[in-house]
């Protein structure tokens, strides 16, 4: 693939696709994975109230709340992660407040995107995708899990790869996403901060599965991702 964002008229060259593993910051190009770039600016607006393009991030769109165990968070990049990854790729710690677009894109495709999202169906994906930044990888596996009907042990192996794989060959995938939310929700009500945040998460649910329904049923019509 060649870098989309290149000038008209410049070189064609190869674009480097960031993982979770690189020990240097490879920033994400936009236009790189298609689903995922379908998907990303709802969970964006879902995690910061004012859309941020480029430039400082928006004061609104960074939190610390006491009742939140994340403690503060820029755009559902918590501190202890954002640390974690700095220190990956050989750079200095710095406050979560002052995270680039191009790290939060990136952060947001290498940890949360990959490597599951690109094996669901494009509406079940943004949900999968939606809840492992709300709530984490290993909480969005196991609500898949319980959606699929599967042990629901957080290990995505070869159970799961089969249980996706008959879901996307001929499973109704309108329903699961259906399904998808109703798991999420039973998990945000067992929180005991769900008297704090729970009226926004379940908001924030409902909203992701109408627009995964949406973005499916384009998909299904052909005019858009499938992933």
């Amino acid at each position: 693939m060649t870098d989309p964002t290149a000038p008209a008229g410049a070189p064609a060259l190869p674009v480097v696709i960031p993982t979770a593993h690189d020990r240097t910051f490879i920033p994400y190009v936009v236009g790189t994975d298609k689903g995922f770039d379908a998907c990303l600016p709802s969970t964006e607006l879902q995690e910061g109230p004012i859309k941020w393009i480029s430039g400082p991030m928006p004061a609104k769109d960074y939190s610390n709340d006491k009742h939140d165990p994340g403690g503060m968070t820029g755009e559902g990049i918590v501190q202890r992660e954002y640390d974690l990854k700095r220190r990956q790729w050989g750079l200095p710690t710095q406050w979560v407040r002052n995270i680039s677009k191009d790290e939060e894109r990136t952060i947001y495709f290498t940890d949360y995107w990959m490597p599951h999202c690109p094996q669901l169906p494009i509406g079940l994906a943004m949900e999968f995708f939606d809840l492992s930044v709300n709530g984490g990888t290993h909480r969005a596996v196991i609500t898949l899990q319980r959606q699929l009907g599967i042990h629901d042990d957080g290990l995505w192996g070869p159970q799961t790869d089969a249980a996706v794989a008959a879901l996307t060959s001929h499973g109704n995938v309108i329903t699961a996403i259906a399904t998808f939310k109703a798991k999420r929700e039973a998990f945000y009500r067992s929180l005991s901060t769900f008297r704090y945040f729970g009226s926004d998460w379940i908001r924030r649910s409902e909203e992701i599965a109408t627009e995964g329904e949406a973005l499916q049923e384009s998909a299904d019509r052909g005019g858009g991702p499938a992933v």
